[in-house]
C-alpha cells in the first residue's frame, strides 16, 4: 500500500508545476474582443455614440460585476487585459496617423494653427498645474492634461508609457477625459445657436476642444459635413502634438532620473527613448500619408484597424478602474476634470471668434 501511495504521488507530482503557471493573455484578450464586439453592436444601432466611449464604459462595467466576472478580471483575464491597454494602444496610435497629412495641417491657415496652439499650451500647463496644486496622486495631474489638451484617451495611453504611470492613475483620466467628452456630445451643439457660431465656426470650435477623435465626429455631424470637415481638421492638428509632447514628457523623465542620483538597480536607471518608436511610427504613417501613395480603399481599412485596437485598449484601460478607491480623491478629480473641460471650451470659444 505505501508503494503505492508512494508511485501515484510520483505520477501526480509532475502535474502541480502546470496548475501553478499563471493563466497567460488569451483570458483577458478574449474578454476584450467581446467587450469591443458588444461596443461595435451598441454603436451600430446608437451612430451618435462613439464606440470607444462604449469600449471605456464596458470595461468599467465588467471590472465591477460581481461574484466570478469581477474575479476573473481581477484575476486570470488581468494579463490580457493589461496587454490590450498598453501593447494595442501602441499600434492604434501609430495608426492614428494616417489620419494626418501635413497638407490638412498646412490647409488650416496660419491663425488656426497658433489658435490651435495656443489652446493646447494654455490647457496643457493650465490643468497639469492646477492638478498638483490640488493634490493629485501620482501622475494624474500630467495625464489628465494631456488627456484634455490633445486627444483624450489615446494621447493618455502614449504618456503614460514614457512616464511609466501607474496603471490606476491612467484608467483613471482616460475615464474621466472619455465622461466628459461624452457630456459634450449632448452640451456642444445646444450651445452654437446662443453662442452666435455659424456651422464652420462650430465645426472648428468642437475640433478645438472635444477631447477623442470619434467625440468631435459625433459632435460636430449635428451641424452638417462642412462643420463636420472643419472639426475634423482642427482636431487632427491637436493629434499631430501628440509627438512633441510625448518627446517633452521623455526628456523629463530623463531629467527627473539624472538628479534622482545612481543609486537604483540597472533596470531602474534606464533612460527611456526621447522618442519612443510607437511615436516614431505615428510620425511615418502621417509621413506616408501626406505622400498620397494610399489609395482611399487602403486608408478606410487602417481606420477601422485603428478604432477596433484602440477599443480593445481602451476596455482593459476601463477595467483597471476601481471605483471604491477612487472615492478618496474622486471629488478632486472630478473638479479639475469639469474645471479643464471649461477652460479649453473657453479659450477655443475665443480663438475661434478671433481668427474667424
Amino acid at each position: 500500500m505505501a508503494l503505492l501511495g508512494e508511485r501515484a504521488r510520483s505520477r501526480t507530482t509532475p502535474l502541480a508545476p502546470l496548475s501553478a503557471r499563471p493563466p497567460g493573455k488569451v483570458p483577458g484578450l478574449a474578454l476584450a474582443v467581446l467587450g469591443v464586439a458588444v461596443a461595435l453592436g451598441v454603436h451600430q444601432v446608437l451612430p451618435g455614440v462613439p464606440m470607444l466611449t462604449v469600449a471605456v464604459v464596458l470595461g468599467i462595467v465588467a471590472a465591477h460585476l460581481p461574484g466570478r466576472a469581477r474575479s476573473f478580471v481581477r484575476g486570470p483575464g488581468k494579463a490580457g487585459l493589461t496587454f490590450a491597454g498598453k501593447r494595442l494602444m501602441r499600434v492604434g496610435v501609430v495608426l492614428l496617423g494616417l489620419k494626418l497629412s501635413l497638407d490638412d495641417v498646412l490647409g488650416l491657415g496660419w491663425a488656426s494653427v497658433a489658435m490651435v496652439l495656443c489652446v493646447v499650451a494654455v490647457t496643457f500647463l493650465g490643468t497639469w498645474w492646477l492638478g498638483r496644486r490640488m493634490g493629485l496622486r501620482g501622475d494624474q495631474p500630467l495625464l489628465i492634461a494631456t488627456g484634455y489638451s490633445i486627444c483624450g484617451a489615446s494621447a493618455i495611453g502614449a504618456v503614460s508609457e514614457v512616464s511609466e504611470s501607474d496603471e490606476r492613475d491612467t484608467a483613471t483620466s482616460v475615464a474621466l477625459v472619455t465622461l466628459c467628452g461624452t457630456l459634450a456630445i449632448a452640451v456642444l451643439p445646444l450651445l452654437q445657436h446662443p453662442l452666435g457660431l455659424s456651422d464652420a465656426e462650430f465645426g472648428r470650435w468642437v475640433g478645438a476642444s472635444v477631447h477623442d477623435v470619434g467625440q468631435v465626429v459625433a459632435t460636430a455631424q449635428t451641424a452638417g459635413a462642412g462643420a463636420l470637415g472643419d472639426a475634423v481638421l482642427v482636431k487632427l492638428m491637436r493629434v499631430a502634438l501628440l509627438a512633441p509632447l510625448v518627446a517633452a514628457v521623455a526628456l523629463s523623465v530623463r531629467a527627473r532620473r539624472r538628479t534622482g542620483g545612481s543609486g537604483g538597480s540597472a533596470a531602474d536607471t534606464k533612460r527611456p527613448p526621447l522618442v519612443p518608436l510607437f511615436v516614431l511610427g505615428f510620425l511615418a504613417m502621417v509621413a506616408l500619408r501626406t505622400t498620397g501613395l494610399l489609395s482611399g480603399a487602403a486608408v478606410d481599412v487602417a481606420q477601422t484597424a485603428q478604432e477596433l485596437l484602440l477599443a480593445a485598449a481602451l476596455f482593459g484601460l476601463g477595467s483597471a478602474v476601481d471605483l471604491p478607491s477612487l472615492t478618496r480623491t474622486g471629488g478632486r478629480v472630478a473638479a479639475l476634470g469639469l474645471i479643464s473641460w471649461g477652460v479649453i471650451a473657453g479659450i477655443s470659444y475665443a480663438g475661434v471668434v478671433l481668427t474667424s
